[in-house]
């Protein structure tokens, strides 16, 4: 990879010159590209959070002048969580070698046969692993969400040796295979697994490793950079591929901080298509760095504490208290909901609290609350249940998981 600061002042001067959101940006603040010539200089640019570039987008459709080349040039469009519009990378985009480059740090290569059990609608993981694993020499079973019984039927038939999903459907399959009496690690030949979308207890991966042999890399990553770091020794920390440029900053302020602090995850792509500087994930992480102006950012390491604001994650899905609010808001014979997540048997389960406004009647309301919730959300509502009221001070989700 060509030297970082390098790689920055090219994005920069061709962000500038293609992307209108982006030069409005840097001409309110009184900058020109030449302002930017290191990694340094990212800091003269405030974060620019999710809830700014969703009222950009919703300003001016459907990317918010963020495109940095003709819309003729983009291949796909996803709709990722927050909810945004993202355009898919080109054929020459960074992002590709640092993916493949995570891959093989995870030991995959030619040779593998990979299920890939992460969402191929609508949002962009589905594609962008496959593709990287396509990248490495791997073949792909396009699996997506759901559908488990094909899964593992695909899985054995297949003899696929490696898995890339959330952790908690690869636990699901490895005990439907057992409850149908098949010795896992006898019948199977999956040996390798990138999990991601959701948190990694260690007692999971514990059982992963030791009892079934599965050599396991866990990711970090979002929709609009790909994979931003990885971990295969169990540990808590996770360390940062070279690019993209992850900064991790005082929430506020904007200021990074420093070794053993906790701040916000910010990140800069070096994006011809859709060039994104100081992005906001709304990730919260620790901040782990050796050698403290001196590391490679190969070289330094985030702990991910959790979210910034209101949203969780439920099973690899952002879930917005504001989403909940107008889903409800849908269904006439709702006075008050909650949602409620928990997570027996190491998955998450994702349950609904409702309140009834005089005269409404069960079991229509539990059909069209549940529509709305999961057409809105797209996460799977497992269960409705109704109370007499909900205080009006209840928050509208009630994260109550524990990740032991």
């Amino acid at each position: 990879m060509k030297n970082v600061d390098q790689l920055l002042r090219t994005a920069v001067q061709a962000a500038y010159a293609n992307a209108p959101a982006v030069r409005a940006r840097f001409d309110a603040l009184g900058l020109t590209p030449d302002d930017v010539q290191s990694v340094a200089d990212l800091d003269k640019l405030p974060v620019l959070t999710k809830d700014e570039m969703v009222a950009l987008q919703q300003s001016n459709p459907p990317f918010g002048g963020n495109l940095g080349a003709p819309l003729t040039e983009i291949s796909r469009i996803f709709f990722s969580p927050g909810p945004l519009y993202e355009p898919g990378p080109d054929d020459d985009d960074p992002l590709w070698d640092v993916a493949t480059a995570a891959l093989r740090r995870g030991g995959f290569g030619p040779g593998d046969i990979i299920l890939n059990s992460l969402s191929y609608h609508l949002t962009p993981a589905g594609y962008l692993f496959e593709e990287a694993f396509v990248r490495v020499g791997a073949t792909v079973i396009p699996g997506g969400v759901g559908n488990s019984d094909l899964q593992l039927q695909m899985l054995r038939d297949l003899g696929a040796t490696g898995y890339v999903g959330t952790p908690s459907f690869l636990m699901s399959l490895i005990q439907k295979a057992e409850a149908a009496g098949l010795d896992f690690k006898q019948v199977f030949k999956l040996r390798k697994a990138l999990t991601t979308a959701e948190p990694l207890p260690p007692s999971l991966r514990q059982t992963l490793v030791d009892t079934y042999g599965i050599a396991v890399t866990n990711a970090y990553g979002t929709a609009e950079f790909g994979i931003l770091a990885t971990s295969s020794d169990g540990g808590m920390a996770m360390q940062l591929l070279p690019a993209p440029i992850v900064q991790v900053v005082n929430p506020d302020s904007g200021v990074g901080v420093g070794p053993g602090e906790t701040g916000e995850v910010v990140v800069t792509n070096f994006s011809r298509v859709y060039p994104l500087l100081r992005f906001g994930t709304g990730d919260m992480a620790m901040n782990i760095d050796p050698n403290p102006g001196q590391s490679r950012q190969e070289e330094r390491a985030i702990i991910l504490v959790g979210r910034r604001g209101e949203a969780v994650k439920v099973r690899g899905m952002f879930l917005h208290p504001n989403q909940l609010r107008f889903a409800a808001g849908q269904v006439p014979g709702v006075q008050a909901m909650q949602a409620v997540i928990t997570r027996p048997e190491l998955r998450d389960h994702f349950a609904l609290r409702v309140a009834l406004k005089s005269g409404a009647e069960e079991t229509a309301v539990a059909a069209q609350i549940q529509q709305a919730v999961q057409g809105l959300c797209r996460v799977r509502v497992d269960a409705v249940t109704f109370v007499d009221s909900l205080p009006p001070d209840a928050p509208p989700v009630h994260d109550i998981r524990t990740w032991d």
